[in-house]
């Protein structure tokens, strides 16, 4: 296989993005005509998005410490380190550092502001549950991700819905707890509306989320060619989930629209995960298989 832009996932991000922009438009008229403290509500809202973007910057520094992955040299791990060179070269994207995280979760993630400032991290629990050709399946994973700019989106995407929550959670502090007009109407209007914001936000997040998860697998699919090793490893990594201690998969759960298969539990966490099932998945990088033995 060879690598194609994935026209799809362009114009689900672009779509997401300008729904998301309107959204908050009409969110920040809403508290300004409300709420007789709506100029100091979008005053903290740039503060804040100020501030987010500061973190944007330095993401993937940030989001490695938060974690514990620990960035790793080619002598610490060599195997890890000309799989990654290796799979960057073949995705034509610049080597991103290499981060190990210990951890019994059998994960991996991609994070960065773009493909010169990336970074890929695995878990040791990875490390010891896949073979070679299912780990390159996984790191072939993340570089699609690095390649796609997946996490630019999904972090200024995220960081439009945090803003949202942000206003609402203090909205009646910096309101005075007054309406225009002194009634209590507005400010119902005003969290109605707001819910409503945050709601449409997180459907919109998710279901570009659940999507770019079936591009990055396509786009492994074409860096290794190799589809049925990702999928080995998919099936391991889902296996092995249900042995990991309760306490471990909590403290990582907050990372699961990085992770290459979420941290999820029970019916509710299946239902508003950010991935896609993981039977849909395999099913398709199999399809991808018998797409590749037939030419």
């Amino acid at each position: 296989m060879n690598w194609q832009a994935d026209w799809g996932l362009r114009f689900r991000m672009f779509l997401t993005m300008f729904l998301l922009f309107a959204l908050y438009i009409v969110f920040a008229g809403v508290m300004t005509a409300y709420i007789t403290g709506g100029a100091n509500l979008l005053v903290f809202a740039m503060l804040f998005g100020g501030m987010s973007l500061v973190q944007y910057y330095y993401s993937d520094t940030l989001t490695l410490r938060s974690m514990g992955a620990k960035t790793v040299s080619a002598e610490e791990y060599p195997q890890l380190h000309g799989s990654v060179e290796r799979l960057s070269q073949q995705a034509d994207l610049p080597k991103p550092k290499v981060a190990v995280m210990d951890s019994n979760v059998p994960n991996a993630f991609a994070t960065g502001r773009n493909q010169k400032n990336a970074a890929v991290a695995v878990t040791t629990g990875l490390m010891r549950t896949l073979d070679q050709d299912e780990l390159d399946g996984v790191i072939a994973h993340e570089l699609a991700h690095v390649k796609n700019r997946d996490m630019m989106v999904m972090t200024f995407a995220s960081l439009l819905a945090t803003i949202a929550f942000m206003v609402v959670r203090w909205g009646a502090f910096f309101g005075g707890g007054q309406s225009r007009g002194g009634k209590g109407g507005g400010i119902m209007v005003a969290i109605l509306v707001s819910l409503l914001v945050w709601i449409i936000s997180y459907i919109l997040i998710r279901a570009l989320s659940r999507y770019r998860e079936y591009s990055a697998d396509r786009g492994a699919a074409a860096i290794t060619g190799n589809p049925s090793a990702l999928a080995s490893a998919l099936m391991k990594i889902s296996g092995e989930m249900d042995n990991v201690p309760k306490n471990d998969m909590r403290e990582e759960a907050e990372m699961n629209a990085f992770f290459i298969i979420p941290i999820k539990s029970g019916i509710v966490g299946r239902l508003f995960s950010t991935h896609p099932p993981t039977e849909n998945r395999i099913e398709q990088l199999r399809n991808l298989e018998r797409e590749m033995q037939s030419f």
